[in-house]
């Protein structure tokens, strides 16, 4: 016999007893313990009657097939609901019978029994379950306190988000999280009571919280919390020498559950406090569900996420080509395990390899293209400017070609912000491609865009994964110039708004991406510092001087693009006069000219006489210079860190 068959059985036989006992008290309690030989012979004909006509209720309301030991608020409205309905027929009999004679006496339960065995019943019912739940999380509570201490712990945040979060750390000794109480900065909730715990007092106040409490860590429950409030937190945080964690997501988990093994550390996406992207879900299906999707660069960050997006939109298919076999290797394996209905076919593939392109695209028929194929590192571009005039000039106008050829729909360029009044070969040569597809736009019946965004946390060889690697070492972490500043988004963010801004387009144009507000790298070198719990005294910075082809400050837009809005809020677009293009494709044969055996200098010439805004970089900017004031209508991002402890390395 099954440990399980034994204990639906006890159960069952459990809540019959209850129901046995409740109905038994309640006319006790009704004729105030004076039963008459007429009441005891009512009593005992229909109790078996009742009691089981009240369980097949309960059965019909799904009682008995809940779990005891979760027992909360849904299952206790489940067994009222299930009582609720049992009495009311009850009552009808009692009051369709009231004038019949004969063993239809036996039906005329007295209204107040009847009253009396529901709330007995609840009782009953409802009680040995939660009895059963409390002696369980004791148990488990004092398996616990044997096996480790539990962590003092405040929760930010006592909103629904903090209520779930307490309710299931109540829940679940094994975590080792005492809770303590709330911090939040709603006056009308300081004070109050939730989930058993009081609101101590607002995020202000954690030092002192922290202090008068004994608080062991702090997790973070706020769904919608900034990230000033966050970079606050953590610095109180750091001051007393404990951690601040997150709860990232908190909505998205299923059943108003909270899965606590999400808790993780504060990061840096954290404290740049980017919101969530409302994507036009419609527009996009009907934009790629069904067709043929190509992407370039399908192994790199953008656009291993790109397909990562695009294969939850349903493509018929969809073709990765990248020459880096693997990184194409990885994003292929994933998405074969991961999305296992569709058809994903992987093609090793140089971008400037005119025939095998062309073959792609003859035998793939693609409809529409993501070109994220390109060379993106500034430093290494200056030294190699052959190279990135091959790739992202010449690499583009190949594939670009060849969706022209083919009949593709959809052309879609990923570009960058440093295409805007270049300072750089590689700014300048992915400015070159925007005026090759935009000339393209004039006469082919393909829809050529460009999408411009800033700079990608996380992606490779960016800022971010540098300077943790240089904590990792013991320092120092190098900065370039003190003032440099830089747009920051999530790669997850920046693919969506490719897509959306794809979608979007008719052909000519170039879309920008709200990128929010710029963030000083000094800023964020500080911040890893921290939340790697290291001190600038032990991780000192050091000033490099910008590199060749960097300007201090990125920018988004020139004024005669006349950037105007879109109907998604984070999606610009600057329509602009396209170069023709018999004037393109003639600065284009100059390019080619100087692209093997030409020194930096004349290519550098060459894109200038196509991109008259081509400019110099700021590398010989002093390392002291004083902050600009920000461009109207732009929020400098406030910096509130205290004096840095660097040492200036020889340039």
């Amino acid at each position: 016999m099954s440990s399980r068959f034994v204990l639906r059985s006890v159960q069952v036989a459990l809540d019959l007893f209850v129901l046995c006992v409740a109905y038994g008290l309640a006319f006790l309690f009704r004729f105030e313990f004076q039963l008459t030989g007429q009441w005891l012979k009512l009593l005992f004909f229909t109790l078996p009657y009742v009691v089981l006509f009240q369980y097949v209720v309960l059965v019909f309301a799904g009682v008995p097939a809940m779990s005891w030991r979760y027992v909360g608020l849904r299952e206790t409205k489940r067994i009222v609901l299930g009582l609720i309905v049992a009495t009311t027929v009850l009552v009808g009999f009692r009051i369709g019978f009231a004038e019949w004679g004969g063993h239809a006496r036996f039906l005329r339960i007295p209204l107040g029994v009847l009253a009396m065995n529901f709330i007995m019943a609840f009782l009953g019912v409802a009680g040995v379950r939660v009895l059963r739940r409390v002696l369980a999380e004791w148990s488990d509570r004092n398996k616990v306190t044997v096996a480790r201490k539990s962590k003092r712990t405040l929760l930010l945040g006592a909103g629904s988000a903090g209520s779930l979060v307490a309710k299931e750390i109540g829940g679940r000794p094994d975590l080792g999280i005492e809770l303590v109480g709330f911090a939040d900065d709603d006056p009308v909730k300081l004070g109050l009571v939730i989930q058993g715990k009081r609101v101590l007092g607002t995020t202000h106040e954690i030092s002192s919280l922290i202090e008068k409490h004994d608080i062991e860590q702090v997790i973070i429950t706020m769904s919608s919390v900034s990230s000033s409030v966050i970079r606050r937190v953590v610095e109180s945080c750091d001051k007393a020498g404990r951690p601040a964690k997150i709860i990232p997501g908190l909505y998205e988990i299923l059943g108003g559950r909270v899965n606590l093994s999400r808790i993780r550390e504060v990061t840096i996406d954290d404290l740049l406090g980017r919101d969530a992207v409302q994507l036009d879900v419609d527009l996009l299906h009907s934009f790629l569900s069904g067709k043929r999707v190509l992407v370039t660069g399908a192994g790199g960050s953008i656009g291993s996420e790109l397909c990562r997006q695009l294969a939850s939109l349903d493509p018929s298919r969809l073709l990765l080509v990248d020459h880096s076999e693997i990184g194409l290797f990885n994003i292929h394996s994933e998405l074969t395990r991961t999305r296992e209905e569709l058809d994903v076919v992987p093609c090793i593939c140089d971008v400037r390899d005119e025939d095998r392109v062309d073959t792609i695209f003859e035998r793939y028929k693609p409809e529409v293209v993501f070109h994220a194929a390109a060379h993106k590192h500034v430093p290494l571009m200056e030294w190699n400017p052959g190279e990135a005039i091959k790739t992202n000039v010449f690499g583009t106008c190949q594939v670009a070609d060849a969706a022209d050829r083919h009949g593709v729909g959809d052309f879609v360029l990923v570009s960058t912000d440093k295409a805007v009044n270049p300072t750089s070969i590689m700014g300048a040569s992915k400015r070159a491609a925007e005026l090759y597809v935009q000339s393209m736009s004039q006469s082919s019946k393909t829809k050529f865009v460009a999408v411009r965004f800033g700079n990608v946390l996380g992606s490779t060889g960016s800022v971010i994964p540098t300077f943790k690697a240089q904590i990792r070492r013991g320092g120092p972490v190098t900065v370039t110039h003190p003032e440099m500043q830089r747009y920051f988004m999530t790669i997850p963010e920046a693919s969506q708004l490719v897509l959306q801004a794809g979608a979007m387009g008719n052909g000519g144009e170039i879309f920008v991406l709200d990128m929010g507000e710029p963030v000083k790298i000094v800023q964020l070198a500080r911040d890893l510092i921290r939340l790697s719990g290291l001190t600038e005294a032990e991780v000192p910075i050091e000033f490099t001087g910008v590199r060749p082809g960097e300007k201090l400050f990125e920018e988004l837009s020139i004024d005669s693009e006349n950037i105007a809005k879109t109907r998604h809020p984070k999606i610009y677009i600057g329509k602009i006069d396209a170069q023709a293009r018999e004037h393109v494709l003639r600065h284009f044969e100059q390019l080619r000219e100087v692209t093997n055996r030409c020194s930096r200098e004349k290519v550098r010439f060459a894109l200038g006489a196509l991109i008259p805004e081509l400019r110099d970089s700021d590398e010989n900017a002093p390392l002291e210079t004083p902050s600009p004031a920000p461009p109207v209508g732009q929020v400098e991002t406030a910096d509130a860190s205290p004096p840095l402890r660097v040492r200036y390395a020889n340039k």
